[in-house]
């Protein structure tokens, strides 16, 4: 069975940072592409960053435009544990973040992804 558990959210204030974490667990994780999105009261589920592992010390990354140059997605294959730093937060980055497994190339559509963690609160304050 797998499971994705995130950790790392919290309060912070505007111009801080966070670092999320999601452990992986019930398949081979390298295998899979890992994603970040979040979803603020209100709003719909939205993409913010997705890391494939291609071999090597050969990473692919994708950002959501809101979140480029701020946040950084990375992974620990032999951690089974994949990484989001996040940098510059704004209060608009106040959602509930989730990581997400996908057999696909860096997908960006939730219904891409098959399995979901439960989630990590971030709060920005202004």
């Amino acid at each position: 069975q797998v499971q994705l558990v995130e950790s790392g959210g919290g309060l912070v204030q505007a111009g801080g940072s966070l670092r999320l974490s999601c452990a992986a667990s019930g398949r081979t994780f390298s295998s899979y592409d890992m994603g970040w999105f979040r979803q603020a009261p209100g709003k719909e589920r939205e993409f913010v960053a997705s890391i494939k592992w291609k071999g090597g010390s050969i990473y692919y990354v994708d950002y959501a435009d809101s979140v480029k140059g701020r946040f950084t997605i990375s992974r620990d294959n032999p951690k089974n544990t994949v990484y989001l730093q996040m940098n510059s937060l704004k209060p608009d980055d106040t959602a509930v973040y989730y990581c997400a497994s996908s057999p696909r190339t860096l997908p960006r559509r939730s219904y891409e992804y098959d399995y979901w963690g439960q989630g990590t609160q971030v709060t920005v304050s202004s």
